[in-house]
């Protein structure tokens, strides 16, 4: 499972010009279901997102999490992360997870946020969304499970 997370001081996804998910400080995480993912890939994942230090301390170095500046969690499901890049002049998408699959893991994923994390939002799975973002930095991290 990928996630690409932006640290963000606000966000929110579109679809059919409707606002169906928003968070203010928080992380917008772009998520990507692989063939090979499980249930504990995805409780990995959560962990990762919810304890990553990407918020910066009183210090100004990056040692606070999402739980401790009690920040947001946007989570878009974008199977094009999985895409295989590395020949030729169009993506592959062999390498991402079947629609099913993916659907249920990303379920998987936003319920076990939505238990353990503070707010929570999510996009449309499988819609055309328009996501907005004002990134905060920039900071952004590939993270993989």
């Amino acid at each position: 499972m990928k996630g690409l997370l932006q640290r963000v001081r606000s966000a929110h996804v579109e679809v059919g010009g409707k606002v169906v998910g928003a968070i203010e400080q928080g992380l917008l995480v772009l998520i990507a279901v692989e063939p090979h993912d499980s249930r504990a890939s995805a409780d990995k994942l959560l962990h990762k997102l919810r304890h990553y230090r990407v918020f910066s301390d009183a210090a100004g170095k990056m040692n606070l999490s999402v739980d401790d500046v009690q920040g947001g969690l946007l989570l878009v499901s974008q199977f094009t992360l999985a895409a295989d890049t590395r020949s030729g002049l169009r993506p592959s998408f062999s390498s991402a997870a079947p629609p099913e699959l993916a659907a249920q893991l990303f379920d998987y994923l936003l319920t076990q946020a939505r238990t353990r994390a503070g707010q929570v939002a999510t996009g449309e799975f499988g819609a055309d969304m328009h996501v907005h973002l004002i990134n905060d930095g920039p900071v952004t991290f590939m993270l993989e499970t």
